[in-house]
């Protein structure tokens, strides 16, 4: 009955059985509470202990979505409460193994369906800790033809490294177990390599992370380092805004960007906290007495050895990362006058700022250089005062608005372009997708968003793993296609191949958060698995731990220094039905 309601989408509330099982179906975008030791079929059933019937459906309630529902399969404030007896677990799984059983005709079905996985969260009160028992069905064509049961166990956490168990002998006894006379084994070991919530000074629920996730062949021994013949992903999801970054100045234009693409939307607008102690108008007074002052009014950046040293050799990048990411030495006067206004605190200054310099333009005071093919509307009255004749602007309701968010728009989209294809360190391959002016402004401002996030991940490439142009390019690429085709999304991983040797100086003295070995044996539908794996997580939520034997184990050995790790064993049995 579940799966049938499911074929349309994840039913809205879990199921009681027998008044002490709750069934809930789970797939799609809801996360997986299993996904730390079993990858397989993205729609599962998981079974755990029912609350009272009134809570299991007063979920609705409150769910405003089906993401909402995803994070309710998962166990909150008493998740222990939640797990089945390991008894209760294989019970369920013994009347799920019948109702696939094609040779089992006493039940009364009509039509055999094939049903999708089936983990039980258990309690572990057996000897082995047990915490998940599973089934997953074996398929030829749309017959079943066997289950898999899997087993998981976890213990710890524990520092203590004499309870970890010899190579040599989880491969004997899964060759006993699985009367096999091969077996291969196979490695993996993830290191965190940049952590922001592990960082001194860093807001800990921060969710920027940097890790490398290595595969190999051939596992010698428990725990260790990867061979230098190895696979290696670079993981990376950055959340903007560390006031450490080199690019934080924009970051900040950026803010006061979307306060004014919120305003022009909402007709409020939050204004950012100024970056400066002096005024937005006070500053551009200063600005235009400047320029009234400079011959013919042809302003250009006079700045050029600052210019030179953004144009700064990437191979030299870790002295001149500041100057990398610093601000163009080519911004033309609108560009210069966002620079003065971005600390406008209020509406009146904005029209404050706005009225002077119209003024100036009127008056002849001025005469401004402006980029070619500059199109926001400050800068036509500027070209208008070329030819000494302005149109009228009445600097009410949104119209200011709309025009320093037309500014800042294009000076911040120059900006990402020179670092993205100046520089050298991209190539024409640049989107224009990210630049185009023939969408609304609001999805324009969008878009920049997209490029703000682009360009913090680069610069935690550049600055904390000392990448050059031959790996950010191919990053860069990975991100711009994925922007295209998705929203922003700063929680978003973003994976790059890469060879181990590029990061390993960050980690080969450093313990893996998470490492695995996988011992297997057959073939196809034959293939059975063991896997050994230690993380610095628990791989479960609900606390199967025997965690009052295992804390004071942090000072084995008289080290407090010693890395904790929760132990989990995953263990495969086949029941053949033909």
């Amino acid at each position: 009955r579940i799966r049938e309601e499911g074929k349309d989408g994840i039913p809205e509330h879990p199921y009681i059985y027998e008044t002490d099982v709750e069934i809930s179906l789970v797939g799609g975008s809801c996360k997986n509470p299993v996904e730390k030791f079993w990858h397989g079929s993205s729609a599962m059933y998981i079974l755990q202990r029912a609350t009272h019937n009134e809570e299991s459906y007063s979920m609705e309630e409150s769910r405003t979505d089906d993401a909402v529902y995803a994070s309710e399969v998962l166990p909150k404030e008493t998740p222990v409460a939640l797990a089945l007896s390991v008894g209760r677990a294989k019970q369920l799984i013994s009347l799920y193994t019948m109702v696939q059983n094609p040779n089992v005709s006493s039940l009364g079905m009509s039509e055999l369906a094939v049903l999708p996985p089936l983990w039980a969260r258990c309690d572990g009160s057996d000897p082995q800790h047990t915490c998940w028992i599973g089934a997953e069905p074996l398929k030829a064509g749309n017959k079943v033809t066997g289950l898999n049961i899997y087993t998981v166990s976890c213990d710890g956490p524990t520092a203590d490294k004499t309870r970890f168990p010899n190579l040599e002998e989880l491969k004997m006894e899964h060759k006993i177990r699985h009367h096999s006379s091969v077996v291969t084994t196979k490695g993996f070991a993830r290191y965190e390599l940049i952590a922001a919530a592990a960082i001194e000074d860093t807001i800990a629920e921060s969710g920027s992370n940097i890790y490398v996730d290595i595969t190999w062949n051939g596992v010698e021994k428990i725990l260790e380092t990867p061979p230098v013949i190895s696979a290696a992903t670079l993981n990376i999801a950055l959340e903007s805004g560390d006031p450490r970054s080199p690019v934080f100045q924009l970051y900040r234009e950026l803010q006061l960007l979307l306060a004014l693409a919120e305003g022009l939307k909402s007709g409020v607008t939050e204004w950012p906290e100024p970056s400066e102690s002096e005024s937005a108008p006070k500053l551009v007074q200063e600005f235009l007495t400047d320029l009234k002052k400079k011959l013919d009014g042809d302003y250009i950046f006079e700045d050029k050895n600052e210019t030179e040293k953004i144009k700064c050799d990437t191979a030299a990048v870790d002295s001149c990362i500041k100057s990398i990411f610093g601000e163009r030495g080519d911004l033309d006067f609108t560009e210069q006058l966002w620079c003065k206004m971005k600390s406008v605190s209020s509406y009146q200054e904005l029209i404050d700022c706005f009225t002077l310099v119209i003024k100036s333009l009127e008056r002849g005071e001025i005469q401004p250089w402006i980029h070619q093919g500059s199109s926001s509307f400050l800068s036509q009255l500027i070209q208008q005062s070329y030819h000494g004749k302005m149109e009228d602007v009445s600097l009410s309701d949104i119209t200011p608005i709309q025009m320093l968010l037309e500014v800042g728009l294009e000076k911040m989209k120059k900006d990402y372009v020179s670092f993205f294809i100046g520089k050298n360190r991209s190539s024409l391959l640049f989107q224009d997708y990210f630049i185009s002016t023939s969408v609304e402004l609001q999805e324009q401002v969008h878009r920049v968003q997209k490029l703000h996030h682009m360009l913090e991940i680069m610069v935690s490439c550049t600055g904390l793993l000392q990448f050059r142009h031959e790996n950010l390019f191919p990053l860069t690429q990975i991100c711009m296609k994925y922007y295209k085709e998705n929203p922003l999304d700063e929680k978003h991983v973003f994976q790059l191949p890469i060879r181990p040797a590029l990061v390993k100086k960050f980690y080969q003295n450093d313990n893996p958060e998470v490492w695995r070995v996988e011992i297997s044996s057959g073939h196809g539908q034959k293939e059975v698995k063991t896997t050994w794996q230690v993380s610095t997580t628990a791989p479960v939520e609900h606390g199967t731990s025997n965690s009052s034997g295992f804390l004071s184990d942090s000072t084995v050995n008289g080290s407090s220094e010693e890395r904790l790790y929760f132990i989990t064993m995953t263990q495969c049995s086949q029941v053949q039905f033909t």
